[in-house]
């Protein structure tokens, strides 16, 4: 008997739907690329499966899947987060003897994009030949990513991000400095002084940035390090904590997006051409420098290149 509920937000919702159905039918395809936006909803879709699959009869004892001794993970480790091919190979290992208390088994592969070039062709060969009774989840938020020979040996389901908004108390006095910032430049800086007061803000905004990435991502990393396997290994363990900072980094900067063009609206009702170019620039920009977070460039390199060239961008001359 199942317990692991949907995230509330995709309940009914066309995927889950056609998931339950095949569920019902006993038709689940043995490959499912579960991808989107967000690690933490498809976290939680692959153990709402994982929970119907393996504790499936309503009389058997109940284990949570993260605990059921026929669910395997394969997550990334160490601080470049990789699924190397040794851990690949543990895991096929395990799929491929007998459930120990069930009739399935379910392998669970966390950020599957970060496997290297290795692991993934090892990998391949068993969706090419699956093990029996075995369902495979693959969890990613960069599908592309994956070879297109594995991509293509799934049934790929994408799932928006569950509604939670980040939530800190030092972002909302952020957000609205920042737009106040926006203001005075847009109104105009004249003079050494206002312009020296102004990239003094700059950098005020980057250290403040970072102390709210900082707590914030300790704050979720105290819930999510309770809820995790007591088996996983101290370089799985700094990956996840890696993957949950990345995560909060990114809705950050969906954050200052979000402030951008809160500010730049009633401007624009107003018909302000200068605004306009203004904002596409912004917005242009802030999407180069979260582009290069992907390439590890350094959160406060990429906050400050984007507030530099908004001095720029914004400043009415």
């Amino acid at each position: 008997m199942s317990i692991v509920s949907w995230p509330e937000s995709l309940a009914g919702t066309p995927a889950v739907t056609v998931i339950e159905k095949a569920l019902q039918r006993d038709r689940l395809a043995h490959s499912l690329l579960l991808h989107g936006d967000d690690l933490e909803t498809l976290t939680m879709v692959a153990q709402a499966i994982s929970d119907r699959l393996l504790n499936e009869s309503p009389t058997s004892k109940h284990f949570p899947p993260e605990h059921h001794p026929d669910c395997f993970a394969l997550r990334p480790a160490g601080k470049m987060r990789q699924i190397s091919a040794e851990a690949t190979r543990e895991l096929i290992g395990k799929t491929q003897v007998s459930p120990t208390v069930g009739r399935r088994k379910v392998a669970i592969i966390y950020e599957a994009d970060r496997m290297n070039t290795a692991a993934a062709n090892i990998f391949l060969k068993t969706l090419e030949e699956p093990p029996g009774l075995t369902t495979l989840l693959l969890l990613t938020t960069r599908p592309y990513a994956l070879l297109p020979t594995i991509r293509s040996r799934c049934l790929h389901f994408r799932f928006a991000a569950s509604a939670v908004p980040l939530a800190h108390p030092g972002l909302p006095g952020w957000k609205a400095d920042y737009q106040a910032w926006l203001g005075r430049l847009a109104d105009g800086v004249s003079g050494p002084k206002a312009a020296a007061e102004q990239i003094f803000a700059l950098y005020g905004f980057v250290v403040r940035f970072n102390a709210i990435l900082a707590g914030a991502t300790e704050e979720i990393w105290k819930i999510q390090e309770k809820k995790l396997p007591p088996e996983l290994t101290e370089e799985e363990q700094i990956a996840i904590e890696t993957g949950i900072a990345n995560g909060i980094r990114q809705k950050l900067f969906a954050e200052v997006e979000q402030a951008t063009l809160a500010f730049a609206r009633p401007r624009l009702a107003a018909s302000d051409g200068a605004i306009r170019r203004a904002l596409i620039g912004a917005v242009g920009q802030l999407e180069r420098c979260t582009g290069l977070l992907r390439l590890n460039l350094n959160e406060s390199a990429a906050l400050e290149e984007f507030l530099l060239a908004s001095l720029r961008l914004w400043t009415r001359r």
